[in-house]
């Protein structure tokens, strides 16, 4: 299956700021220009911006417009632990609801941060993650679709995590992540159950197995007054 619409768009605008026709801190053309220019509705433009937005590549200011995005301080933090055990250390019950559930070609950056081959597929699904009920995190994960082979969707969707360690004898090990501060889009808004503009942090992991094998590409916005970060030093 070939790549949506949007994402052949963000692969292009992707390109171009790789390739120097935008540089850090420009502004990007408007919405309409783009989608004159790419010949597709407002709305498709709009979802592959997102995705760059999303992805730290390109940053949204509400009156100004869009623009390159500047790189953020990371902060290392140690660990991979997935959603599921997570809420559980806490006490708490986790869910999800499953948004989309797709086996398509990955977009470049999920290409790059996979270390995937051409002609590779990927599962990209995006969740709403509760605990106790509460909505707490949006998410975006994209899985080699070899990993998955053989799974059903809801060992995939339930806790991939501990479906990959029971099933495949797949051990997640280490993970490279940093965390950035947003403001939660109309979209996010609605699936979180908070007003658009509200405060939320923004996570972008890549897992690996334990012998170094990427397996897990997730972008995350969670709900910044339900959950927090901390670090060990």
């Amino acid at each position: 299956m070939g790549s949506p619409v949007y994402i052949q768009i963000h692969n292009d605008i992707k390109r171009s700021i790789e390739s120097g026709k935008w540089s850090v801190g420009d502004r990007i053309p408007s919405e309409r220009e783009l989608a004159v220019e790419f010949n597709v509705s407002r709305m498709t433009l709009r979802q592959a911006i997102q995705t760059l937005v999303e992805e730290g590549i390109l940053e949204r200011f509400v009156g100004s417009g869009t623009f390159v995005a500047n790189q953020k301080v990371q902060e290392k933090m140690s660990g991979v632990t997935g959603f599921t055990d997570v809420m559980l250390a806490q006490g708490k019950k986790p869910s999800s609801k499953t948004v989309s559930y797709h086996i398509m070609s990955p977009s470049l950056s999920e290409a790059e941060k996979l270390k995937l081959k051409d002609g590779d597929q990927v599962l990209r699904m995006e969740r709403i993650r509760y605990g106790d009920g509460t909505p707490i995190s949006f998410e975006v994960a994209t899985i080699p679709a070899t990993i998955v082979e053989g799974l059903s969707k809801p060992e995939v969707t339930d806790s991939l995590y501990r479906t990959l360690e029971t099933k495949k004898n797949m051990i997640p090990g280490r993970a490279k992540q940093n965390v950035s501060a947003s403001l939660a889009s109309e979209r996010i808004a609605e699936f979180l159950d908070i007003k658009r503009g509200d405060a939320i942090l923004r996570l972008w992991q890549i897992s690996y197995l334990q012998d170094g094998t990427p397996f897990e590409y997730v972008r995350t916005q969670y709900v910044g007054e339900r959950f927090e970060f901390y670090l060990e030093k």
